[in-house]
Parts: C-alpha cells; sequence; structure tokens
C-alpha cells in the first residue's frame, strides 16, 4: 500500500508540473508576442527620429540661406511650405 500512496503523490505532482510548465509556456508565448510588438514600435520611432532629424537639417539649411532678393525669399517660403506639409503627412502617417 505503501507503494501506491507514493506513486499517486507522484502522479499528482507530475500533473503539477505539467501544469505550471503549460502556464509557462503561455506566458513565454504572450512575453514573445509582447517583444514583437515593442520592436515595431521601437522601430517606427527610429524611422520618425530619422525623419526629424532630416527636417532639422533642412530647417538649419533654409535659415542659412540669405535672403538677398524677392526669388530667396520665395524660395525659403516654399521651402518652408513644403516642411509644413512633410510634418503634416509624417503625422498622419503616425497615426
Amino acid at each position: 500500500m505503501k507503494d501506491y500512496g507514493a506513486l499517486q503523490k507522484l502522479e499528482r505532482l507530475a500533473e503539477r508540473v505539467e501544469e505550471k510548465v503549460r502556464l509557462l509556456e503561455e506566458e513565454n508565448t504572450a512575453l514573445k508576442n509582447q517583444l514583437l510588438v515593442y520592436q515595431k514600435q521601437l522601430s517606427d520611432q527610429g524611422a520618425a527620429l530619422e525623419d526629424f532629424k532630416n527636417q532639422i537639417k533642412i530647417s538649419k539649411i533654409v535659415r542659412n540661406i540669405p535672403v538677398e532678393n524677392k526669388a530667396s525669399a520665395e524660395l525659403k517660403g516654399r521651402i518652408d511650405d513644403y516642411i509644413k506639409e512633410i510634418d503634416k503627412i509624417i503625422t498622419y502617417l503616425s497615426d
């Protein structure tokens, strides 16, 4: 009879271990999925950061354009308008 009780105890223990393994596997899958989401967000934010860096470079170039005549002022205005439009598009695509 001792062997039968020990066997039942081992079976219950094995069931508990199997259940914990199943729960850990589910948690692992959920964490992997969450990691993929975070990696995608990080990638998107990296791309947005590069866009903003380029925008800053363009803004610096625009600010350094000498406004000596009407054509230069008009060019500067157009570039500013393009930057604003690009900002709108980036905002739209980010949503």
